[in-house]
């Protein structure tokens, strides 16, 4: 809901209220944002100035209390004395950078606006409601719009800004950011998610008294370096309590979040698209579009801010036929042949899977071309008939002729110079004309600036994607950006060429997903290096990490949880070592992991043993029993660090599985607990955990303490008796209410302390997880 009385606008979701106040010199006052409250005048909530504080600059004679470096603006640029983080910086043809943008009108509108060239939310006039400023510079006759998106139920406000030139002369737009807020005080920390290839979304917090935090990425990509979303806290703030401010961005290139301390006692905070090496020639009678910003506030922890944006996320930014649909078990060629295979080693996989209960089988690169390596044939979208003799239609009949789907990896925005699309139009790359390039994975990027390429890639893909009976599509993207250019630009407008790639590869996707609804694609970018929001409002899910190892994706999908729902984040089981860290983990950890997302399998399973096939299909059958409630339930983080601890819960709070791993085992640690959180109080309950058996070879030389012979560590006999031998694992059951469950918690069966096991001690050592299982009693 959003309200305006006298010049000040309060804007209400379910629980937060945001208030600013219009000055009489045309300036925006921010006042509030956080717990909803009453719309008060103004006057109780506003800051007092009298006289301006030494060695600033006074805005104006008229009002000589003003100096907007101690103001709490919403909005700001250089140039009239605000010295911190700007919304907007422009060059105008007289050379000058000062903007003075002042309040003209505003608009209070149902609904929101449609999005032009960038993707933004959604949602119906009943959903979401808009108020938009016009604010407007009179001496260049420039108007900057605010856009301001309320969801009243999902308790989140998104920002946007446009500009638009009025003048008879072009301007150079060097920044233009999408939201700005002014908090009160300065004492707070600031939480974000950087690493690498591998290592995504590892979380850091900083302390931020003075100076300034810029998390940024210059990849090209949002990128696994830095991801966009930002949390600003107070310092005590934890998992359920304290003030936490969410924000995030609807946008895939490089972004720009600071968080500055001013000298006044005030913290900004602007998000944004990066305006490092950005400048956009706006020409009379043109606008630029921002992306749209995302920000919510909690004022119980971080899994509350958590929530909000999961149901956000869930209901406008996915869209399409798979928003709110069961996604498939899936397995991958890739870490089972790489490049180097042929149509009966895929059948006999497949034939593997299918058998296992797996619902799709994807073939990944090395399909096409004569794409043996990474370095041919990107670009050359036609089968390579020595491996698929049949051509995809061959291979996807038999694939559903056994009872699953098909899918397909591609690597549409990327070409190799060793292609016959290289060869044709050299002039078609990301690259400078006349000059070296600096590659990336032996390959160059494509000037999605360019309208023919555009075309290309979609007439490419179309083809591709109707030529069998494809209902997955994995849409790759491996390395990030060097030498920014675009032969298609003139040199005068090079400062745009991100933006306007984005602009391109946006149009291809919102093209293709619409021509192919019932497709189920998955973004991808060498792992998580383009994770981000902007691809999801066409992609429902993306593939979270390359690194499949357990142990790391705790961290990983931990980190991923803060701001997207676990129906987004994909997750495969692979075989061990590990083909990233080479870390034995075993079996049964691997499948909990990924079992917290959309659940797939990138093993050989023609390799693997029965009793690994078996237990496969064990998990392939118990994952189906409770997908539903892994990839839409209510998500919640329990602990992490050495232990990782999560749970999921439906919407009725009936049912919720539980999940507890340990990175490294302590000496004579026998007593963990496991307790739950988002459970019904007076629900009372049956948790319940797998029964589970456990090979004696990990025991070791212990089995010789209780066998009446000796056993020679991997020899014929211990290997045979492994066959026929597993000790039992632990029983956990027990019927207790929701309030026992979630404020005391279950003690778990005694961990294996050295000093004997039976079936009443928890075999617990490194590596080793659990699910459990919660589940409502009947009432009788």
């Amino acid at each position: 809901m959003i309200q305006e009385k006298n010049g000040l606008f309060h804007l209400n979701t379910k629980h937060t209220s945001y208030v600013f106040k219009l000055h009489p010199d045309g300036h925006l006052e921010h006042l509030h944002y956080g717990r909803k409250i009453h719309l008060e005048e103004s006057d109780a909530m506003t800051e007092k100035h009298t006289f301006a504080p030494g060695n600033t600059v006074l805005y104006s004679e008229d009002n000589p209390g003003v100096s907007l470096e101690n103001a709490a603006l919403e909005f700001s640029s250089y140039g009239k004395g605000d010295i911190n983080e700007p919304l907007v910086e422009i060059v105008h043809a007289d050379g000058s950078r000062t903007c003075d943008f002042l309040y003209d009108s505003h608009q209070i509108l149902p609904g929101r606006k449609a999005f032009t060239n960038l993707p933004g939310s959604y949602g119906t006039d009943s959903e979401v409601s808009t108020l938009l400023i016009t604010l407007i510079d009179k001496h260049y006759a420039l108007t900057l719009d605010l856009y301001y998106y309320v969801y009243e139920e999902d308790d989140v406000i998104c920002r946007q800004t446009c500009l638009t030139n009025n003048s008879s002369n072009p301007v150079n737009v060097h920044r233009l950011l999408s939201s700005s807020l002014t908090l009160f005080g300065t004492d707070y920390q600031v939480t974000s998610f950087h690493g690498a290839w591998g290592r995504e979304m590892q979380r850091h917090t900083t302390r931020l008294n003075a100076g300034k935090y810029v998390i940024s990425s210059q990849c090209g990509t949002s990128s696994s370096r830095a991801n966009p979303l930002v949390f600003v806290t107070e310092p005590h703030a934890d998992e359920d309590s304290g003030q936490v401010y969410g924000f995030n961005l609807i946008y895939s290139g490089n972004h720009y979040e600071a968080i500055e301390a001013d000298s006044y006692g005030h913290t900004r905070i602007v998000t944004g698209m990066s305006p490092v090496s950005f400048c956009y020639q706006l020409e009379p009678g043109n606008f630029l579009e921002a992306p749209e910003a995302v920000m919510t506030y909690s004022h119980c922890g971080f899994t509350k801010a958590s929530h909000h944006f999961h149901s956000f996320v869930q209901n406008h930014i996915v869209r399409g036929s798979w928003q709110y649909k069961e996604r498939p078990i899936l397995l991958n060629s890739w870490e089972a042949s790489y490049f180097h295979f042929t149509e009966s080693s895929l059948l006999r996989l497949a034939k593997k899977a299918a058998k296992a209960g797996i619902e799709l089988f994807v073939m990944d690169d090395g399909w096409f071309g004569e794409r043996n390596d990474d370095k041919h044939s990107l670009g050359d979208w036609t089968p390579n008939l020595s491996k698929l003799p049949y051509g995809l239609k061959g291979l996807a009949d038999r694939i559903n002729d056994m009872g699953m789907a098909f899918g397909i990896w591609v690597e549409p925005e990327m070409v190799n110079t060793d292609s016959s699309l290289f060869k044709e139009h050299p002039d078609w790359t990301c690259s400078i004309p006349d000059q070296p390039h600096s590659e990336g994975r032996n390959q160059r990027i494509l000037d999605l600036c360019n309208p023919d390429v555009q075309e290309y890639i979609i007439t490419s893909m179309s083809e591709v994607f109707s030529s069998a009976n494809i209902s997955y599509v994995k849409w790759d993207m491996n390395r990030i950006f060097s030498d920014y250019y675009s032969p298609s630009l003139p040199s005068s407008r090079q400062g745009e060429m991100l933006y306007n790639y984005y602009i391109g590869l946006y149009s291809i996707m919102k093209t293709l997903t619409e021509r192919f609804p019932n497709i189920l694609f998955e973004g991808c970018a060498a792992g998580g290096n383009r994770f981000d929001l902007g691809m999801l409002c066409y992609f429902p899910q993306i593939w979270a990490s390359d690194n499949t190892d357990a142990v790391c994706r705790l961290a990983i999908q931990n980190g991923y949880s803060y701001g997207y729902p676990m129906s987004t984040i994909s997750c495969h089981v692979s075989s061990c070592p590990n083909h990233q860290t080479l870390r034995i983990t075993p079996f049964e950890s691997r499948f909990n992991v990924a079992a917290f997302g959309v659940l797939g399998y990138e093993c050989n399973l023609s390799d693997m043993k029965k009793e690994e096939l078996e237990a496969l299909s064990e998990q392939v059958t118990l994952y189906k029993k409770w997908r539903h409630l892994l990839q839409y339930g209510t998500f919640y983080r329990i602990r992490y660090g050495n232990i990782y601890s999560w749970n999921t819960v439906s919407a009725d709070k009936s049912k919720s599985v539980g999940f507890l791993m340990q990175k490294l085992t302590t000496a004579n640690w026998q007593h963990e607990i496991f307790k739950a959180k988002g459970l019904d109080e007076d629900k009372r309950y049956t948790f319940s955990g797998r029964k589970l058996k456990h090979n004696i070879k990990e025991f070791g030389d212990l089995i010789n303490t209780i066998s009446p012979i000796h056993v020679k560590q991997d020899s014929l006999l211990h290997n045979i008796l492994t066959k026929w031998v597993k000790l039992d694992g632990e029983t956990e059951l027990y019927h207790v209410y929701g309030d026992t469950l979630m404020y005391s918690g279950i003690k778990l069966k005694q961990g294996f302390a050295a000093t004997g096991y039976n079936e009443e001690v928890r075999y617990f050592q490194d590596f080793c997880s659990r699910l459990y299982f919660i589940e409502e009693e009947d009432e009788a």
